[in-house]
C-alpha cells in the first residue's frame, strides 16, 4: 500500500504540486525568519564574535557589550596573574555623533570601539586583516561597514567629525553591522581622543588569550571565586560564548524589539501552519473517490491510512528539498546585500524538523474526515 501511495504521488505529480510548493513556502517563510532573527540579534556581540578573546572582564551586572562601564587598570594585572593567560589586551568602547563634512542636520549614534593595532591583537582579529589593522596606526584613522557609508553620508578617504573631533575613514569592511547604531573601529588612541572630558578614565573591558581556550570556563570560575580583593575594583569575567550569548539574550528577551521579532516568528509559523494543511488537505479531498473505492474493494482503513501517511512524508520530503533551495538562495542574495542574516546547522535542522512534522500532522488532520467517511456516501 505504501508503493501505492508513492506511485500515485508520482503518476499524478500535477495534483500533488500545489501541496510540495506549500510545504516548501512554509519551509522558506521558516528559515528566513530564522536567518534574519539570527542575524539581526548576532550583531549585538559582533565584537566578541568577530575577536579572538577567551575571557573578557567587565563592570559587574554588564547586560551587553554596548552597556559597558569604565574598569580600574589593575584589572589587567588580574588576568595576568593567573598562569593560564598568556595575552591581555584593553578594549575601550565609546558613544558619539558622527557628523559628515555635507550633513545640515543632526548626526549618526555611532559606537567607536578602540582596540589595539598589533598584528597579534585580539579585537576583531576575524575582521580586520593585518593590512587594515596597521592603517589604523594612522592618527585619527577609523574604519566602517561598508552598508553604513550611505547612513554616515562618507566614502572611504573621507573625512567626518565624531563628538566634535575630525576623523578620516580610511576603509570599509563587511561583517561590522551594530544593532541599533554603527560600529566604528579606531586605535585606543584615537578613541580616547573622542572620549569627554566627563568621560570615567580606563578601559570599558580587558580581554585576555589563554594557553588552552578549552579551559576558558574553569580559568573564569577560579578568577571569579578569587577576583582579588578591593584592590583591583569591581569586575566579573565572562568566558567569550557566555558574553555573547549574554549579550545576544538581552536584545532579543529583555527588549520590545526582540519580542516583537519572536512574535512575527511565532506569526510565520502559524501561516506555515495554515498553508500546509490547507494544501494537504486539498490533495486528500481531492483523491476522495480513489480511497472510496478501494475500502468498497476490502482494504482497510488502516492501509489507506498508511497510504494518506506516505504521501504526507513524500510531499514533506520533497517540500523541504524545494524549502532548502529556495532558502540557500534568498540568503545568499540577503547576505550580498549586506542584510544581517545568519543560519547554522541547529537552526536549519530545526526549521527542517519542524516544517517535516508540520506536513505530517497535517496530512494525519486531512486524511481523519476523510477515513471516517461512509465509502457509498464518497461514491455519489
Amino acid at each position: 500500500m505504501i508503493a501505492l501511495g508513492r506511485k500515485t504521488l508520482f503518476h499524478e505529480w500535477r495534483r500533488f504540486l500545489p501541496a510540495i510548493f506549500g510545504v516548501g513556502f512554509s519551509g522558506v517563510l521558516l528559515a528566513v525568519q530564522a536567518a534574519l532573527v539570527l542575524g539581526i540579534f548576532d550583531s549585538a556581540s559582533v565584537s566578541v564574535t568577530a575577536s579572538s578573546a577567551d575571557l573578557w572582564a567587565g563592570y559587574p551586572g554588564t547586560q551587553s557589550v554596548n552597556f559597558g562601564r569604565a574598569v580600574g587598570p589593575d584589572v589587567e594585572m588580574r588576568l595576568r596573574m593567573d598562569p593560564e593567560v598568556t595575552a591581555v589586551e584593553p578594549y575601550l568602547w565609546v558613544e558619539g555623533d558622527w557628523h559628515d563634512p555635507g550633513a545640515s542636520g543632526g548626526g549618526v549614534s555611532v559606537f567607536v570601539s578602540g582596540i589595539r593595532t598589533g598584528e597579534d591583537a585580539l579585537m576583531f582579529s576575524r575582521l580586520l586583516p593585518p593590512g587594515l589593522r596597521q592603517r589604523l596606526r594612522e592618527p585619527d584613522a577609523v574604519i566602517v561597514d561598508r552598508a553604513d557609508l550611505d547612513q554616515l553620508g562618507a566614502l572611504p578617504g573621507g573625512t567626518a567629525w565624531i563628538n566634535g573631533r575630525r576623523v578620516r575613514l580610511v576603509a570599509a569592511i563587511a561583517g561590522l553591522r551594530a544593532l541599533g547604531g554603527v560600529n566604528v573601529l579606531a586605535s585606543v588612541e584615537t578613541a580616547r581622543g573622542l572620549q569627554g572630558a566627563d568621560a570615567t578614565p580606563g578601559p570599558t573591558y580587558f580581554v585576555a588569550r589563554l594557553r588552552d581556550p578549552a579551559r576558558a570556563a574553569a580559568v573564569q570560575a577560579r578568577i571569579a571565586a578569587a577576583p582579588g580583593g578591593p584592590a583591583f575594583g569591581p569586575f566579573a569575567v565572562w568566558t567569550a560564548g557566555e558574553f555573547a550569548a549574554r549579550s545576544r539574550q538581552y536584545w532579543l528577551f529583555g527588549t520590545g524589539a526582540g519580542i516583537a521579532v519572536l512574535f512575527m516568528a511565532v506569526i510565520v509559523c502559524l501561516v506555515g501552519a495554515v498553508v500546509t494543511s490547507q494544501s494537504l488537505m486539498a490533495v486528500v479531498a481531492a483523491s476522495a473517490r480513489e480511497y472510496a473505492v478501494l475500502n468498497a474493494l476490502g482494504v482497510s482503513r488502516g492501509s489507506l491510512g498508511r497510504i494518506v501517511l506516505a504521501q504526507s512524508c513524500w510531499i514533506g520530503g520533497l517540500g523541504l528539498g524545494v524549502s532548502a533551495a529556495a532558502s540557500a538562495l534568498l540568503l545568499t542574495l540577503a547576505a550580498g546585500r549586506d542584510v544581517p542574516v545568519a543560519m547554522t546547522l541547529p537552526v536549519g535542522l530545526t526549521c527542517g524538523a519542524l516544517v517535516g512534522g508540520l506536513a505530517l500532522v497535517s496530512g494525519l488532520v486531512a486524511m481523519r474526515g476523510l477515513l471516517r467517511a461512509d465509502p457509498a456516501v464518497l461514491l455519489r
